[in-house]
């Protein structure tokens, strides 16, 4: 996979599209559960991406499009929590070999694909983000990982491939599905926890306990200083006693949008595919309506059709 340390602007004008690219893989393999090559070999994640990535180009339309892959757990979160991400289950092993694949679909495509040894995705995506709308570029980011909510702002939006609707998730989206605002939201799944990653929150604190917390008290720093106004006696004697949790949360769940990561933005600038390469994947995927949408639409020449319709004489 391709990956640059290389710092450089953004040109005017066009949008980004920054693709969790193993969120991506995962939807694509439990989406489609059985599909092999004419070899035997497993393709239904490849398919899945191949028709998702496309979908998400199609409603963005950017003029620049990176695919983001996990390099690895964080030291400085396992030294926080050992037990961060834990509990999830090693990789399915029928999606495994299917993650070349896509890499080589990725390149194939025209598109580029970052990646950094001991950089997970969601940390390289928000440092992308950030440094691209910092410069005055419209970000969108393709992912369902609610961690991205903290940067959605006027110049970043989300694109969730759940959402039926196909929306850009802006601020309002946001705070209609978690009760806060994107900038509450580190403190809100600081109180609140986050399963997916092994991070536990304050006991009794649901996410409507914690919105209405935090649309009281504004942030949790503030919520500490004025614990003695929480009303519940309950709520307020667990967070007294999670306090250390709650504030180690805030580490783990905050994004690290100041690592250095800048993209090649000529590389990532959109381009034509490699046809012949498309086809030669295609065809050992034995994805034939792709090999079908690869070909060029011959339309009959206008004086053949005339020749066709108006008898001779």
């Amino acid at each position: 996979m391709q990956n640059s340390l290389t710092s450089s602007h953004p040109p005017d004008g066009g949008a980004l599209l920054i693709v969790d690219g193993h969120c991506y893989a995962y939807r694509a393999f439990f989406g489609i559960p059985s599909l092999t090559s004419p070899s035997g070999h497993p393709t239904n994640a490849i398919y899945g991406f191949i028709r998702m990535l496309g979908k998400a180009r199609e409603r963005a339309r950017p003029a620049h499009t990176v695919v983001v892959w996990d390099g690895g757990l964080a030291a400085e979160r396992m030294a926080l929590l050992p037990e961060y991400k834990a509990q999830r289950a090693e990789m399915p092993a029928g999606l495994a070999p299917q993650l070349d694949g896509m890499a080589d679909y990725v390149k194939a495509a025209g598109f580029f694909s970052w990646m950094k040894e001991g950089c997970e995705a969601d940390d390289g995506i928000a440092a992308l983000a950030v440094r691209a709308a910092g410069a005055g570029r419209a970000v969108v980011i393709a992912s369902s990982d609610k961690d991205f909510m903290q940067l959605v702002c006027g110049g970043v939006k989300l694109l969730v491939p759940q959402d039926k609707t196909e929306s850009l998730w802006d601020e309002a989206q946001v705070r209609n599905k978690t009760g806060v605002e994107p900038a509450q939201i580190v403190d809100w799944l600081s109180l609140v926890g986050d399963a997916s990653d092994n991070i536990p929150g304050v006991p009794g604190i649901g996410p409507k306990t914690a919105a209405e917390l935090l649309r009281q008290f504004g942030s949790i720093d503030v919520l500490y200083k004025r614990l003695a106004e929480v009303r519940s006696e309950r709520v307020r004697t667990g967070l007294q006693a999670a306090e250390e949790t709650v504030r180690r949360n805030q580490q783990l769940i905050k994004l690290r949008d100041d690592m250095p990561c800048e993209l090649p933005w000529e590389d990532s600038a959109a381009r034509p595919g490699d046809a012949e390469e498309l086809r030669r994947l295609y065809g050992g995927w034995g994805f034939k309506n792709l090999l079908l949408e690869l070909e060029p639409i011959t339309l009959p020449k206008t004086e053949d059709l005339f020749r066709q319709t108006v008898p001779a004489g």
